[in-house]
């Protein structure tokens, strides 16, 4: 039977990375089944095509997306939670399907005030969040505080899914969710629009644009990256391993596409004498991006945080690219025997390794190859919204036993 679903994403949505493409992606491929889905979330960020959006009361004075952990967020969730609950009552949905903690958080009490299941979508830990962007110390007398409230809410969810295996099993070694409420759909892509380029004239004459309008020399092999640009995501160490790379190659470029704050990059590069080899083009549309990543020979995923999902690496997968990731269990989860390897945290090493992708072009060729395959069979959302909708079936069928009794 089709389900009315609540989705809550404590966030600016739509901004074009991860969680948001997840999301996005996972919202679709749920309405395909033939359910409905609202989505509430925050005031700014940009309407999606076919998706229903309410947005919490208007902030003024933010504009821009707020990404991570921040202060802000305090006072944003509380416009969702009004929001929230106006929409609850509005369409009285079957199931909530949270997005983060602070959704969830929102969640559990709307659970308590209709009587319907929660969904826990887990990215990741929201106390290894605020750690990983330096909002909080371990130190801070909060911190305790804060990581009993993110067990309470793992919980107290009547299901959680997460989006790596590694994550179900940091959660499992945890114990604060129980093994029959967790489930892992891993990040998924759109194998059809995310695809190796084809050589195809049309195809190559807008390669030739997208690196004019760049401003990448004609003669240079590319060196991709798409995602955030902070510290926790490797950008820093991507730069320095570009200042590497470059003084063996003069025909390597660096293409590091995201947002927020792409000038303050621009110019770490500069400081580091790589300004004419790196290109920092900011916000990449995501209906765009397949089109970038397709300029690209290699493509690199220095996330350092241990406990996120990498959403990204599925896209490199499906443009049939060779990855050079920072060894993570995360990576090797998607990536397997066809990654290349970096020691974590290594610059050295993630240089070396972009060297001999590049040094070796049918072999890099060929793990780009096997990656597609592999995308293909294992990471389709069509896939994922079966699974999610079983997940569904089970926690409202749950609800109705317990009424029961």
């Amino acid at each position: 039977m089709p389900y009315t679903i609540l989705m809550l994403a404590s966030t600016s949505f739509f901004s074009d990375y991860g969680n948001h493409v997840r999301i996005w992606e996972e919202a679709k491929a749920v309405q395909q089944l033939g359910h409905r889905l609202v989505l509430a979330t925050y005031h700014n960020g940009d309407d999606m095509p076919g998706l229903d959006i309410r947005r919490s009361w208007d902030v003024p004075w933010i504009r821009r997306a707020v990404v991570g952990s921040s202060r802000h967020k305090l006072y944003l969730d509380v416009g969702l939670a009004w929001r929230s609950l106006r929409v609850a009552l509005e369409i009285r949905p079957t199931i909530i399907h949270a997005h983060t903690h602070e959704a969830a958080f929102i969640g559990l009490a709307l659970k308590r005030l209709i009587g319907i299941p929660l969904i826990l979508d887990y990215q990741g830990s929201m106390t290894s969040e605020m750690l990983d962007h330096g909002f909080i110390k371990r130190t801070n007398p909060l911190f305790p505080l804060l990581t009993r409230l993110e067990r309470w809410i793992n919980r107290n969810a009547d299901a959680v899914i997460t989006s790596t295996t590694n994550a179900a099993n940091l959660l499992r070694r945890d114990g604060s969710v129980h093994p029959d409420r967790l489930y892992t759909v891993i990040d998924s892509v759109n194998t059809h629009r995310f695809r190796p380029f084809d050589g195809s004239p049309e195809w190559e004459a807008q390669r030739c644009e997208l690196r004019r309008q760049l401003g990448i020399p004609a003669d240079r092999r590319i060196v991709v990256y798409i995602g955030l640009l902070a510290p926790y995501q490797g950008t820093h160490h991507l730069i320095q391993a570009a200042r590497i790379v470059t003084s063996h190659r003069a025909d390597v470029h660096f293409l590091i596409m995201g947002h927020p704050d792409p000038a303050s990059y621009r110019a770490y590069a500069e400081s580091l004498g790589v300004g004419d080899h790196v290109t920092l083009p900011g916000r990449i549309f995501y209906r765009d991006l397949h089109a970038y990543l397709a300029l690209g020979d290699v493509a690199v995923a220095p996330k350092m945080s241990r406990t996120e999902g990498n959403g990204k690496i599925g896209n490199y997968m499906a443009m049939g690219l060779p990855v050079v990731a920072f060894d993570t269990p995360v990576a090797r989860e998607f990536l397997g025997d066809c990654g290349i390897y970096a020691a974590y945290g290594s610059v050295e090493d993630l240089a070396a390794g972009i060297e001999l992708a590049l040094d070796r072009p049918e072999w890099a060729q060929e793990l780009g190859r096997r990656l597609r395959e592999r995308a293909v069979r294992d990471l389709s959302w069509e896939r994922a919204a079966h699974q999610i909708e079983e997940i569904y079936h089970t926690v409202v069928n749950r609800q109705c036993r317990s009424s029961r009794l």
